[in-house]
């Protein structure tokens, strides 16, 4: 089984036309702690910073809401992690094909991850072309299918969508960025019985192996989970395997249950927004 372990630092500077008074806000910033990813050491630091509180949201995301109360034109995020990521390198088999998939008791039991939301809703030719895959043999068959159909139709194209951006205005234009891919994978999946979730997390686009001690770029990302008996993770941006150099941060029906940052604030608009990521590689 091969291990990495990585320190992430996640470094956000908002700057504001004049003073803001106060902001509220939600981060979801801390890698999870399962068993291919040991989360050893996950801090937060926000400058200016009056409270924060941390727990665990619905889905198993751990969130701090903070609160900002001293006037600020400038808000700093700084969140740094300590994670050891191992890759499981034993294969599952098919766990009982399209039938357990369908059962009664997976469509009640996963029934928050088939649902379609405002952002997934696939539009008709992103339905029919899931409905052709369908007829493959395994659900796993299948959904590694349309992630491919995705990739092929749809050109990585950044600051073309945003943040808000639904499955069908992203395949209205053919492109967009990693979660317009996944918005537009989780609703084929669904719309044919499949459960999928959203993945929110980190990536680094090294490929291969990050020698040790080196210090790389990397950036938000998101991916898919979909389940045919246990939850297997495929990446319609990135086609080929989720690896070592995934880190997951947060799992959901959409963006909107995973977003890294989110809140409000009171006093002049936004004008500049700095994002830093590194990953460095420890052992």
């Amino acid at each position: 089984m091969s291990t990495r372990r990585y320190r992430i630092v996640h470094h956000t500077t908002m700057r504001y036309e004049g003073e803001v008074s106060t902001s509220h806000n939600e981060l979801r910033m801390t890698p999870v702690d399962e068993p291919s990813q040991a989360t050893l050491e996950a801090r937060i630091r926000v400058r200016p910073l009056t409270w924060s509180n941390v727990y665990e949201d619905h889905w198993g995301t751990q969130v701090m809401a903070m609160e900002a109360q001293s006037p600020h034109d400038v808000l700093e995020i700084e969140a740094i992690s300590l994670v050891e990521r191992s890759e499981v390198t034993e294969e599952v088999p098919d766990a009982g094909g399209w039938d357990v998939v369908r059962s009664a008791d997976t469509q009640d039991r996963l029934s928050e991850f088939l649902a379609q939301t405002a952002r997934t809703a696939p539009p008709a030719e992103v339905a029919e072309f899931a409905a052709q895959v369908a007829d493959e043999a395994t659900p796993r068959a299948a959904a590694l299918a349309l992630a491919d159909r995705v990739y092929q139709a749809l050109t990585y194209e950044p600051g073309i969508t945003g943040w808000q951006s639904t499955a069908a205005e992203v395949w209205e234009q053919r492109r967009g960025v990693c979660q317009d891919f996944a918005h537009i994978t989780l609703g084929g999946l669904r719309s044919i019985g499949i459960p999928a979730r959203y993945v929110s997390g980190y990536v680094t686009d090294e490929a291969g192996e990050i020698p040790r001690g080196t210090s790389v770029v990397a950036r938000n990302h998101a991916w898919v989970e979909f389940w045919d008996g246990a939850w297997r993770p495929i990446d319609p941006t990135n086609p080929g395997s989720v690896g070592l150099n995934h880190i997951v941060l947060g799992r959901g029906r959409d963006y909107d249950d995973v977003s890294p940052f989110r809140g409000m604030f009171v006093g002049p608009p936004l004008v500049e927004l700095d994002l830093e990521i590194t990953f460095t590689r420890l052992g």
